[in-house]
């Protein structure tokens, strides 16, 4: 996925780049493109093929310690005293994590269309979490029972 959206920016840039040095007026010479045109052109190109290379930034890495997320524009790092459940249902484009105070992180890394090695991935970092919710310690009774 990451070589895929690396090319394609590529060639999106390219395009825009060629489209900027190449545009100079138009057939009938009604308008006139200027160099700052030709400039605004080639920078949205760049800004665009930056866009979709972000696509293919996400990643997750897990271990018995923690979870690393990196998604389109940040990282976390989460222990997994924080993480309430992994989230995958069947209508969700991608999976998540359920944190213990309610949040919800999207695994942008972890998404449907990849079927099979969506599920492994979802499986494994179950595996982890039920791991680490094993080694936790119970925590005392309270003293005064919650109504549910």
């Amino acid at each position: 996925m990451r070589q895929l959206c690396v090319l394609v920016a590529l060639v999106v840039v390219a395009y825009m780049e060629y489209a900027a040095w190449t545009l100079q007026s138009s057939s009938t010479g009604v308008v006139r493109f200027h160099a700052t045109d030709q400039f605004a052109i080639g920078g949205l190109g760049v800004v665009l093929g930056v866009g979709i290379a972000m696509l293919g930034r996400s990643r997750v890495d897990a271990d018995a310690s923690g979870i690393r997320i990196r998604n389109l524009m940040g990282s976390r790092v989460l222990p997994w005293a924080m993480v309430r459940s992994v989230r995958f249902e069947r209508k969700s484009p991608w999976a998540s994590l359920l944190l213990r105070n309610d949040d919800e992180i999207a695994l942008f890394a972890v998404q449907a269309v990849d079927r099979e090695y969506a599920v492994r991935a979802v499986e494994g970092l179950r595996a982890l979490l039920a791991t680490a919710k094993a080694l936790e310690p119970t925590p005392p009774p309270l003293l005064y029972p919650t109504r549910e």
